[in-house]
């Protein structure tokens, strides 16, 4: 669920980064100074703007999607699309900027010049989708507004571990959160290994 949200955000976010980097469309500024703000959202607020959404008097309540793993998926994917703007756009601002000049000298359109920066800079998209990815995985309030924190239907590790907490299964919840931790690290080596640079044999 974590995975397709943030996949979903990065799919969204990092095009829209380049377009308020790139296109001096007016207010830019200003919507790249909301997204860095919108990295601080608390994640009950998110899922309370997706749960008015969603429900069955909401605008999107036609969808019949509230309480589903679709509804979380939708409140993580508001709460990571903020961090991957912010960070993909506050990298392509520090880009070496003679790629996009040398491009457009070689007659490339800008759009062709925004994709020669994005081919010189994917490096650097990993870790920005895994800062989005760190910003959900753990998420415990939108997940349980939005999903109901169901037994074996939307119930998840973070959500999980509240429950049996408030059950006073300490031991349960403890052994929860060190599969989160191993989990987390885990893709975090994962995502270095894969994003970091290759060695060649001589």
């Amino acid at each position: 669920m974590s995975a397709s949200a943030v996949a979903l955000a990065g799919a969204v976010g990092t095009p829209l980064a380049f377009a308020l980097v790139f296109s001096g469309l007016p207010g830019r500024r200003l919507a790249l100074s909301a997204f860095n703000a919108l990295m601080a959202l608390p994640s009950v607020v998110a899922g309370l703007v997706v749960y008015a959404l969603l429900c069955r008097r909401g605008v999107l309540g036609n969808l019949n999607i509230l309480y589903t793993p679709y509804a979380m998926a939708v409140g993580q994917f508001v709460l990571a699309t903020p961090i991957i703007v912010s960070m993909a756009a506050s990298h392509l601002e520090g880009a070496d900027p003679r790629i996009r000049r040398t491009a457009l000298t070689l007659g490339a359109t800008p759009l062709g010049a925004m994709l020669a920066v994005a081919r010189e800079t994917r490096g650097a998209l990993l870790p920005v989708l895994l800062a989005g990815f760190g910003r959900i995985f753990a998420e415990v309030g939108a997940s349980m507004m939005l999903g109901g924190n169901i037994r074996n239907y939307t119930r998840n590790i973070p959500t999980a571990m509240a429950v049996r907490t408030s059950e006073g299964e300490f031991a349960t919840a403890l052994a929860l959160g060190i599969i989160l931790v191993a989990a987390a690290f885990s893709i975090s080596i994962a995502a270095r290994w894969l994003g970091g640079p290759k060695r060649h044999a001589l």
